[in-house]
């Protein structure tokens, strides 16, 4: 689930930069192209009438790795920047697909306790992506710049990108439980009737706009810190970057980030589970924003010790492991629950990262406007709502912690 969107979020920012596009053009595009994590809900009905969730988690695996293939080809091309992005447009397409069906099919297999026992591990699996595509791969191709150019480097590294994908896709097809099988739809306008009713379905529920404007609010600061992070780290010292290499990007991901961004994750799983997601929501936000503090030093103090450096992305991936899985648990037991919980999961993380795309797209202005000093300040002062929105949020159903203690009672009775 991760390796494309952590593609198109991060790794063609530091891709397209050093092949020499502007911080505002990589930033706008690369989140207009996110528009289909938003708009998945519109097709999410789809997936719940035909066939199973496995095959359209297999089938999107597939085709993003066809498509990645692709891209590699396109980077070689003139005007390679305008082919990229439609093609990382297919990506987007695919992978919010794929997304939508990975997430039915994990609330299909595994009851409510077991889904806030393993959300742990499914953040920790999802965002291992940010380990490989802004870590190890990114370090790969900042040693392949040296050796064969930026345009060859960044083909070969986002053709294994491709041929990861199609190695999962295979490797799915014949491992992954199917799930329930969807009951069929015989005329298109029962598809949009089934859509109306998803829609009506999901505005009715008890909380529906406070549930928005929470999930819109939960990763706002996010938003505007995860475009520009990795072109901060690349911009030389005299423009107020820290001169790192591509290299060396991918160190501090990578190694730095990789063990505190999985314990962080593990961690959460673990936490929820033993006091109830509605005990830890408020501390979970905290850990996503407050590591941002971090980067705002690092901007203000332009260190060169890459340890420090380092430091503040291990602060940062600690809190984002930690801080992602309590949205993601809340989005399945306070939003899905109901007849089309795939759907309306769907719809909220279409939502959740509507939150993420809207400051992504200006993010670039912002911190060409600003400065990254007074960027990252901004980013800081964007945290409040965040914390406010966690803080004041109702539960409309009982979360895994009070589930488990209504049948541990029903238990002692009988």
């Amino acid at each position: 689930m991760g390796l494309p969107f952590i593609a198109i979020a991060q790794a063609s920012t530091l891709m397209f930069k050093n092949m020499g596009i502007t911080d505002t053009k990589i930033a706008f595009w690369t989140s207009v192209i996110m528009m289909p994590w938003t708009l998945k809900p519109l097709w999410s009905p789809i997936l719940e009438m035909f066939r199973t969730k496995k095959y359209f988690v297999v089938i999107t695996q597939v085709i993003t790795g066809v498509v990645f293939a692709l891209i590699a080809f396109s980077l070689q091309l003139p005007d390679f920047f305008a082919y990229a992005i439609g093609l990382l447009a297919v990506v987007a397409l695919s992978g919010s697909t794929h997304d939508i069906a990975t997430d039915g099919l994990y609330m299909d297999v595994l009851n409510a306790q077991d889904q806030a026992k393993y959300i742990g591990w499914q953040g920790a699996a999802y965002n291992l992506a940010k380990i490989l595509v802004g870590g190890a791969f990114i370090y790969i191709a900042g040693q392949l710049e040296d050796a064969l150019g930026v345009t060859q480097a960044w083909t070969i590294v986002i053709g294994a990108f491709g041929v990861l994908m199609l190695s999962i896709g295979f490797y799915h097809g014949r491992m992954l439980p199917s799930g329930k099988t969807a009951e069929g739809v015989q005329t298109f306008r029962e598809g949009v009737n089934t859509l109306l009713e998803v829609l009506k379905g999901f505005f009715n529920k008890k909380y529906a706009w406070v549930y928005i404007g929470f999930i819109l609010l939960y990763r706002f600061a996010e938003g505007f810190a995860i475009k520009i992070v990795q072109l901060f780290f690349k911009a030389p010292l005299s423009e107020g970057g820290l001169g790192l290499t591509t290299s060396d990007i991918g160190l501090v991901y990578g190694v730095f980030g990789a063990a505190a961004f999985v314990i962080g994750s593990l961690l959460a799983g673990y936490v929820i589970a033993a006091r109830g997601l509605k005990k830890t929501l408020f501390i979970m936000c905290c850990c996503l924003n407050l590591p941002f503090l971090g980067y705002a030093a690092l901007a203000i103090f332009q260190p060169e010790n890459i340890y420090l450096i380092g430091l503040a992305a291990v602060t940062d991936y600690f809190g984002y492991g930690f801080g992602f899985v309590g949205l993601i648990l809340f989005m399945m037991q306070q939003v899905a629950p109901g007849k089309y919980k795939m759907a309306h999961y769907a719809f909220a993380s279409g939502i959740m990262n509507l939150g993420f795309m809207l400051p992504a797209m200006i993010s670039g202005y912002l911190s060409d406007w600003l400065g990254y000093k007074n960027f990252f300040i901004w980013v800081l002062i964007a945290t409040l709502p965040s914390l406010l929105a966690a803080w004041f949020v109702p539960f409309a159903h009982p979360d895994n912690r009070e589930i488990q203690k209504m049948k541990q009672l029903e238990t002692k009775e009988i």
